[in-house]
């Protein structure tokens, strides 16, 4: 017990150093950040709640830092659920989101009403310094799928900074567009250790056949030697990982 209670120590400690350093490179002043909500439909109701979360979507989060955008995730044990996710925001606005002048009682009533449960709600901190995502202009339809990848970090994380700044300087040296996204999970998530996400955008599903070429760019951008000990790294820093592909319902979103 002790043992364990000492290593969640550690891990609480790595995540939230990596975010204080990434918040010394950054000014706090201005940062993106994401609230996720993943959602469980009732699956006799998706007509009704595809009406719903459209209108709600359309007269309370149609744009700026309240905006929300629908994805249905479409792989792994979450597949079939529902993310609605709003930002970029910050926490102080959090404090200015709706909910007053019907919101919360449209939400209650008319969007709870068609949805099974509340899986989770998330705040998703985005690593502006190394993700790769000026190419993107907030309009989720021009790329509408998402390779989200969750991580979980393990006792030995110290090379957590180092890791991602080596992945960030390869993607930023391929060819082409190649949107990237470094996420931290402000709060701490127990069992589901949801640590840490990366999200590549794809403009559609044949852009999975392409070969991206990133062991290639890896190899040239960090020494031809590189590739095996970057191997060892992944391993020796997180415990687990897992993928979702999330795909972007425009209609839902109220756009």
């Amino acid at each position: 017990m002790f043992k364990k209670s000492m290593n969640l120590v550690l891990m609480v400690a790595i995540v939230f150093g990596a975010i204080s350093t990434v918040n010394a490179q950054e000014d706090d002043k201005s940062y993106n950040m994401y609230e996720s909500v993943m959602l469980t439909p009732d699956n006799t109701k998706l007509k009704a709640l595809g009406e719903a979360m459209r209108n709600h979507n359309e007269k309370y989060h149609k744009e700026g830092i309240h905006k929300a955008n629908v994805f249905m995730i479409n792989s792994g044990p979450n597949s079939g659920k529902i993310i609605w996710d709003m930002g970029p925001t910050m926490f102080k606005h959090l404090d200015t989101r709706p909910a007053e002048g019907g919101h919360d009682e449209d939400w209650r009533d008319n969007v709870m009403s068609n949805i099974k449960r509340i899986n989770t709600i998330e705040y998703w901190r985005q690593n502006d310094k190394l993700s790769n995502v000026d190419m993107l202009d907030g309009d989720a339809s021009k790329y509408p799928i998402l390779f989200v990848r969750y991580s979980e970090i393990s006792d030995d994380a110290h090379s957590l900074n180092d890791l991602f700044e080596k992945v960030s300087k390869t993607i930023k040296a391929m060819e082409g567009e190649n949107p990237w996204g470094l996420y931290y999970n402000m709060f701490r998530q127990g069992d589901l250790g949801r640590h840490v996400a990366t999200v590549s955008f794809y403009k559609n599903w044949t852009d999975f056949d392409e070969n991206r070429k990133f062991k290639e760019a890896f190899l040239k951008v960090n020494g031809e030697n590189s590739w095996g000990n970057f191997q060892d790294t992944l391993d020796a820093t997180f415990s687990n990982s897992w993928d979702e592909i999330w795909v972007y319902n425009k209609y839902m979103s109220g756009q």
